[in-house]
């Protein structure tokens, strides 16, 4: 079970990916998350660096969707000035919506990474899926109830990933 949770990469931040990288792996489509993956949780709008990146993944060729276990008007907000496709109220880990992400990215499994900044809802659901899934660090410490919560787990396997070699968070910072 916990090896579902192991993140295929790890990074301090989406702007430290190798997108060529993943390009060579064969990867075309990207869903990834939106508070504190894209912006800070409190963050209503993209920053010019956000807007930059996604321009540029999106020239090279890459499809994305945001897939966002918040509301409908937070990730609306977000992602209609960006014209970017998103999914809300997706219930990350289920797989539900990362299917529906595959359907509207148009896009096989093996040709698409998730991004996001939490072992149990992100990297899990990708990994239960078959997806390629990236880790990121979270970007504010300021987090709604659920993920606090989320976040206790996360040290307790942190601490096994370290101890069996899996995972050396403590490096990356």
């Amino acid at each position: 079970m916990l090896k579902l949770v192991i993140p295929n990469m790890y990074v301090p931040s989406i702007y430290n990916i190798d997108i060529l990288a993943l390009q060579d792996q064969g990867m075309k489509s990207i869903i990834i998350d939106l508070d504190n993956t894209l912006v800070e949780a409190t963050q209503p709008e993209a920053t010019p660096e956000l807007i930059e990146w996604l321009r540029n993944i999106q020239s090279m060729g890459f499809k994305v969707i945001v897939v966002s276990n918040n509301s409908k008007a937070r990730v609306s907000h977000f992602c209609y000035p960006l014209d970017v496709p998103f999914i809300y109220t997706a219930k990350k880990p289920l797989s539900q919506a990362f299917r529906k992400a595959l359907k509207l990215l148009g896009t096989e499994r093996h040709e698409t990474v998730v991004i996001g900044d939490q072992l149990l809802t992100d990297v899990l659901g990708g990994n239960r899926m078959g997806l390629y899934t990236i880790l990121v660090v979270p970007m504010s410490e300021t987090e709604g109830f659920f993920t606090r919560i989320n976040r206790r787990v996360e040290r307790f396997i942190f601490r096994w990933m370290k101890k069996n070699g899996y995972f050396r968070w403590e490096e990356k910072h």
